[in-house]
């Protein structure tokens, strides 16, 4: 019998001064047996960062090979923005690229590493998509104060990343790489 995924809910009060974001979310987020809790807060710091109308995760979460671990969509259902997370290939990478207006890559890897993957590779408009890291200590940390039932307060402010994650408080620079 196979493991099935495990729901994680989260209710999140998210205050982005550098882009004017204020809102209090509901998210539940499916982690499939094969997702480390690591990603799953990456995944989870993504949409908060990215936060728009029309945001998703995909519907099949990590396994989906068709779609992004978020995505963003406008009211026609066409996708405008394109959010990977972990250290996604060059392939997807470029094919996303030319499906969305925006593309971005979210890692809690390292992002030298995650860069040296793509570098001389073939993506469309690599110089345009950003590559954001986040500690791996941060991370760590968050992935550690996970329960089933998260509360959570996401703060940025000057690019910092303020996380308050079930009474524990995290906080981390957002790295800021180019693809290109």
């Amino acid at each position: 019998m196979a493991i099935g995924a495990t729901l994680h809910t989260f209710a999140v009060h998210l205050s982005d001064v550098d882009r004017g974001v204020y809102q209090e979310l509901e998210l539940r987020l499916a982690r499939h047996p094969s997702e480390t809790a690591e990603f799953l807060v990456t995944r989870l710091v993504a949409y908060c960062l990215e936060y728009e109308d029309g945001i998703a995760f995909s519907d099949g979460g990590v396994s989906a090979t068709d779609e992004p671990a978020v995505l963003v969509r406008d009211l026609t259902g066409q996708i405008t923005a394109w959010i990977e997370v972990g250290a996604p290939d060059a392939d997807r990478v470029h094919r996303a690229s030319k499906l969305a207006g925006r593309v971005a890559v979210y890692t809690h890897r390292d992002p030298a590493k995650v860069r040296a993957a793509l570098t001389g590779k073939r993506i469309h408009r690599v110089e345009t998509i950003p590559l954001y890291s986040l500690d791996r200590p941060f991370v760590d940390a968050a992935a550690a104060a996970l329960v089933r039932r998260n509360t959570a307060t996401v703060s940025v402010l000057e690019r910092r990343l303020y996380l308050e994650l079930n009474g524990t408080d995290l906080t981390t620079e957002i790295g800021e790489h180019g693809l290109g």
